[in-house]
C-alpha cells in the first residue's frame, strides 16, 4: 500500500538524487563540509523544516525539525568525505536518504504524533561529530535515531567495532647523520621499533582486536638524524572493554620505541573514542521486514555479526538512544567502501535506488514504532530516563 510518505519521497526523488550527485561532485573533509551542509539545509527548508545551523558549536552541524509530537524521531545525515578518494564511503547517499526520510515522515507527523528531526552530523570519518553532539545535548529528546549506510550488500543488524584514534609523537635529538651520528637520538628509529613491536603483538590479539597505522611524519632529510616523528594509528575492538585492553598493550609497544632509542614519546587522542554499534533489536526487525518488502534480500541474520563495518560514531549514539545503522546495498562491481571504485559506484542508478529504498524503509520503520503502543511507550520512557 502506497502511503503519503511514499508519495512524498517519490515526488522528491529527482531532487534527492540531484542532492546526492551534487554532494558527490564537491566532496569536503571533516568539519569543513560548508557547501555540503548548505545544500542539505536548503532542501530541508524548501520542504518546510525549521532549521538551525551551527548547533553544538560545530559550524557544519544542523538540526532540522518538523511537527510537534511528543515522540521525536531523528534521521542522521552524514556528508563528510575521505581525503584523496572523495565519497568512497557513500556519505552522499546517507545524507540524501536522511533528507528523503525526513520529508516522507513529515507528511505523517500529525497523524503519528511525532516530531521529525533531520540532524546534520559532520566529521564521521574522523573527528567524531556525533560524539560531540551527543555530549552537548543534541540527542537528549530523541526517542529513536535512524540512518542507512551504503555497502556492497544489505545488512539489517549491522555491527561495528569500537575505535581509538591516536597520534604517537617521538622526540629525539637531531645531528649530522654522517659527520656526527653519535650525537643524535633517532626519532624515526623509535617509530620503527614501535611498529615492529606492534607487528609482533598482532599474533597475540584477541578476536576482533585490530591495529593499523601510518607514519605521519618520518623526518625531514636523509642527512639529518630525525628529531621528531609521528605515527597515526587506529585501534579497534569488538567492545569498549576489549578496546581498553588493546590500548594498554599497544601503549607498551609505543613506549618500547622510545626506551630503545633514548627518545621521549607522547600519545594523544585525535578524535573522541567511538563505541561499538548496539542496534535496537525491535527497530532492526521492523527495518528488515520493510526492506524485504521493497524486494531487497539482506544477508542472513546469522551472518550479520561476521561482517563488522569498521567503526562509526553512530555507535556512541546507539549506546544511549535506541537506533539502527543498517547497510543499504548497491551494485559496486565487487568494490568495497574506501576504494575509488566504490566512490564511482555511489552515483550509479543502483546507488540512486538505494537512496529511495533507504528513505522508504526508514520512514516505515519509524511509523511502525510510533503506531505500536508498547514501542512508543518504550521510546518515550527512554527519553524520560535520560
Amino acid at each position: 500500500m502506497t502511503t503519503e510518505s511514499d508519495s512524498a519521497i517519490e515526488a522528491a526523488s529527482d531532487a534527492l538524487i540531484a542532492l546526492s550527485h551534487s554532494l558527490h561532485a564537491e566532496p569536503e573533509l571533516a568539519f569543513e563540509e560548508y557547501l555540503s551542509a548548505a545544500k542539505i539545509v536548503e532542501m530541508l527548508r524548501g520542504a518546510g523544516f525549521e532549521v538551525r545551523t551551527g548547533i553544538a558549536d560545530l559550524p557544519t552541524a544542523f538540526d532540522a525539525r518538523f511537527g510537534s509530537g511528543d515522540l521525536v524521531i531523528a534521521f542522521c545525515a552524514e556528508y563528510d568525505a575521505l581525503p584523496g578518494i572523495g565519497h568512497a564511503c557513500g556519505h552522499n547517499i546517507i545524507a540524501a536518504a536522511a533528507v528523503g526520510a525526513g520529508i516522507g515522515l513529515a507528511q505523517r507527523a500529525d497523524e503519528l504524533g511525532v516530531t521529525v528531526r533531520v540532524i546534520g552530523t559532520p566529521a564521521e570519518e574522523t573527528g567524531g561529530g556525533k560524539v560531540l553532539m551527543l555530549r552537548r545535548g543534541v540527542f537528549d529528546d530523541v526517542g529513536a535515531a535512524l540512518m542507512v549506510h551504503p555497502g556492497p550488500f544489505d545488512i539489517t543488524g549491522a555491527t561495528s567495532l569500537a575505535l581509538a584514534d591516536i597520534a604517537v609523537t617521538y622526540t629525539g635529538r637531531e645531528a649530522h647523520a654522517s659527520a656526527a651520528p653519535e650525537y643524535g637520538r633517532n626519532a624515526a628509529d623509535a617509530a620503527t621499533v614501535a611498529q615492529v613491536a606492534v607487528g609482533l603483538l598482532r599474533q597475540h590479539l584477541l578476536p576482533g582486536q585490530q591495529l593499523h597505522g601510518i607514519v605521519g611524519n618520518g623526518g625531514t632529510a636523509p642527512n639529518i638524524v630525525p628529531s621528531h616523528t609521528e605515527l597515526l594509528y587506529y585501534l579497534r575492538a569488538t567492545s569498549a572493554e576489549s578496546l581498553l585492553d588493546l590500548t594498554e598493550r599497544a601503549d607498551n609497544c609505543f613506549a618500547a620505541g622510545a626506551l630503545a632509542t633514548g627518545c621521549t614519546h607522547r600519545i594523544r587522542t585525535v578524535s573522541p573514542t567511538y563505541t561499538e554499534l548496539t542496534p535496537d533489536p525491535w527497530l532492526v526487525q521492523a527495518y528488515r521486514e520493510e526492506i524485504i518488502a521493497l524486494g531487497r534480500v539482506p544477508v542472513p541474520v546469522e551472518e550479520e555479526g561476521l561482517r563488522p563495518l569498521g567503526s562509526t560514531d553512530m555507535g556512541n549514539v546507539t549506546n544511549v538512544v535506541p537506533g539502527i545503522h543498517p547497510v543499504i546495498g548497491l551494485d559496486s562491481g565487487g568494490a568495497v567502501t574506501h576504494q575509488e571504485a566504490f566512490a564511482a559506484a555511489c552515483i550509479t542508478e543502483s546507488a540512486d535506488r538505494a537512496i529511495l529504498d533507504g528513505a522508504r524503509a526508514l520512514v516505515a520503520t519509524a511509523a511502525r514504532a510510533a503506531r505500536d503502543a508498547d514501542q512508543r511507550a518504550r521510546l518515550l520512557e527512554g527519553v524520560e530516563r535520560r
